[in-house]
């Protein structure tokens, strides 16, 4: 098979090309906007990936408010007129803060340690500035409720990537599948156009013979206008199968990225490899490697998760904060980080429905019902797609055996039409045996294409189930990496 290394630039430039089925599946891999979108795709799940991660390590984050300038009014009590009066205030303040956050995946908390720097100027009364350090902070914050999300996260995140990476091979092997079609649609349309113009070659040739033979009295004037409605009805299919051919170049060279004016001529694969697949080892195959088995266990998982959280929300819900630090103020800078004193803070709060009439109750029992469901529907699931893949094999396996028959077919056709014809040219075949013979060739031509075409169909599409490469025995991989550089 020819490789193509040339880009696809320098294809956009060329206006007649012959490609091979593997050279328009290498380009679309490379050039088409499936292929664009195949790869972005994955790299979005791949960073979806690393944001769940990031999420497991410690996070510092720097928290700074440079410029804080306020002036307002509020209420006061004037002890020298026993009234109430608004005071002016004025003050300008900014403050820093660095923290440092550890989610606790066993538990579903958050550990922080913390410390900060504040200052405030007044501008009325006696306009003085003050200071406040928190040298060091330590904090735990915990919902009591037997919801942990990051452990529900810490078990589907990583599913969905397992995910992410089998659906850039399935997609791949869309792809070709795609590409496939695609070309088989052009080389059907080219066969025929091919057809065409053979027929009215010989069609135009035989009116002519036929002409003569009328002058001499051995072809009757009703065989003569039979040949010449065959050169008529010969001339028509060519003009529809030109009209194919170019309609399908088009959409071939739109699904390529290749320029409207390129002529690809399809070199049709006739021989194709002969192989047939275990049925059994197949089905195994796409057990281990289709995406939609891990989707499967997602659904499983996710389904367990809400019933989780709906049976956590169902009871009385309990949060705890912890903090114990160090702090400090001073009108001096210099004092402001001496003897600091402690501070603590310990918070439980307490959530108890009393009277919902049922809300919570009846959401949990919606999760569990709904989860059965769900795993009655990805049981069913999962036995029609064993059953898909079993049959696909079965239609494979005897699709190879009609390429076969479709090749000897197609053999005998044409020798049968070349003796019908040199019997013709001596008067020895009238034309409706010679036209049926022809009309049986070109039936057995269509029929081997197409044979062929089925082939490569059902191969594609075991190749997307299993993921499994079967002619040369391995499965299908991807180089992630490379796809991640780029």
């Amino acid at each position: 098979m020819l490789i193509c290394l040339v880009s696809v630039n320098l294809f956009s430039q060329e206006k007649k090309l012959s490609f091979s089925l593997d050279d328009v599946i290498h380009i679309a891999s490379e050039a088409s906007i499936d292929a664009f979108r195949n790869k972005n795709m994955y790299r979005a799940s791949y960073w979806e990936y690393r944001y769940f991660k990031a999420d497991k390590l410690p996070s510092l984050t720097l928290e700074a408010i440079p410029f804080d300038f306020n002036r307002y009014r509020y209420k006061d009590y004037n002890f020298q007129t026993n009234e109430e009066e608004f005071v002016l205030k004025e003050s300008f303040g900014s403050e820093a803060n660095l923290s440092l956050n550890q989610n606790i995946a066993l538990t579903g908390g958050r550990l922080f340690l913390s410390t900060g720097l504040e200052r405030i100027k007044n501008f009325s009364g006696n306009e003085n500035t003050l200071f406040k350090s928190t040298p060091v902070s330590i904090g735990y914050t915990q919902d009591i409720s037997g919801y942990n999300d990051m452990k529900w996260k810490s078990k589907i995140e990583p599913l969905k990537f397992e995910k992410a990476k089998k659906q850039l091979i399935q997609s791949n092997e869309s792809l070709a599948w795609k590409a496939a079609t695609h070309f088989f649609n052009l080389v059907e349309a080219q066969v025929e156009l091919r057809v065409a113009e053979q027929s009215l070659a010989i069609a135009d040739t035989l009116y002519k013979i036929g002409r003569g033979r009328f002058q001499v009295g051995t072809v009757t004037q009703n065989e003569l206008l039979s040949l010449e409605l065959r050169m008529l009805n010969s001339k028509q299919a060519l003009s529809r199968a030109k009209t194919q051919v170019q309609r399908y170049q088009s959409e071939l060279n739109s699904f390529l990225s290749l320029d409207k004016s390129t002529e690809i001529d399809c070199i049709v694969p006739y021989k194709v490899p002969d192989i047939q697949i275990n049925a059994d080892a197949a089905v195994s195959s796409a057990l281990t490697n289709n995406p939609e088995m891990i989707n499967l266990q997602q659904r499983m998982l996710e389904a367990d998760k809400l019933v989780a959280q709906r049976k956590s929300e169902a009871g009385f819900n309990t949060s705890l904060f912890a903090l114990y630090g160090l702090d400090q103020s001073s009108s001096d800078f210099s004092d402001v980080y001496k003897d600091p004193d402690n501070s603590q803070r310990l918070r439980i709060g307490v959530n108890i429905p009393i009277v919902d009439w049922g809300r919570r109750k009846g959401r949990y029992q919606m999760a569990k019902y709904n989860r059965e469901v769900e795993m009655a529907s990805i049981e069913q699931d999962k036995i029609d797609f064993e059953q898909s893949v079993f049959q696909d094999v079965i239609d494979f396996n005897l699709q190879a055996e009609q390429v076969k028959n479709a090749a000897l077919a197609d053999t005998v056709a044409r020798k049968g039409y070349e003796v019908a014809f040199q019997r013709f040219l001596i008067g020895k075949v009238d034309v409706i045996n010679w036209n049926q013979s022809r009309i049986d060739m070109e039936d057995a031509r269509r029929s081997y294409i197409r044979a062929i075409r089925e082939y490569w169909r059902y191969y594609y599409s075991l190749r997307i189930s299993t993921l499994y490469d079967f002619i040369s025995n391995q499965p299908l991989s991807a180089e992630y990496d490379v796809l991640l550089q780029k």
